[in-house]
């Protein structure tokens, strides 16, 4: 008797140390599952954008346009030819900076955080021809 005591014992408590590891493991998983490419939980496939720099034309309508195109915080609209010709005066080297690292009302790269230093050179390039 005192050894089927002893065996329901050591179940209870090897039952009892398996309830509690299971309750540890459950509290240290991840808040959400993990869902890998390919898996039947797996969302679309979002296709990526193709590889290589994008043009000053592109740059601008995505992101410059929001300020350039309506003259917002004083930033000169594209095609105004005097509001940018003091601006083209000061050289190229001043505009490019003044769109990288920001000027007065303009933050650095107008905000467009994705975007390259030459990119944002290439869209600078694009509004001082389409403003002369």
């Amino acid at each position: 008797m005192k050894t089927i005591l002893a065996s329901l014992a050591m179940i209870a408590t090897l039952v009892s140390a398996y309830a509690v590891a299971e309750t540890i493991e459950d509290r240290l998983k991840p808040a959400g599952d993990l869902c890998m490419a390919g898996d039947d939980c797996a969302a679309a496939v979002v296709e990526v954008a193709a590889a290589g720099p994008r043009s000053g034309s592109d740059v601008y309508g995505s992101k410059c346009a929001t300020c350039h195109a309506t003259g917002a915080a004083g930033a000169p609209k594209l095609g105004d030819a005097g509001a940018w010709a003091p601006r083209i005066g000061q050289g190229m080297d001043v505009l490019y900076t003044h769109a990288i690292s920001g000027f007065n009302g303009m933050p650095a790269k107008g905000l467009c955080f994705d975007c390259s230093d030459d990119e944002v050179k290439a869209a600078v390039d694009h509004m001082v021809e389409n403003s002369k």
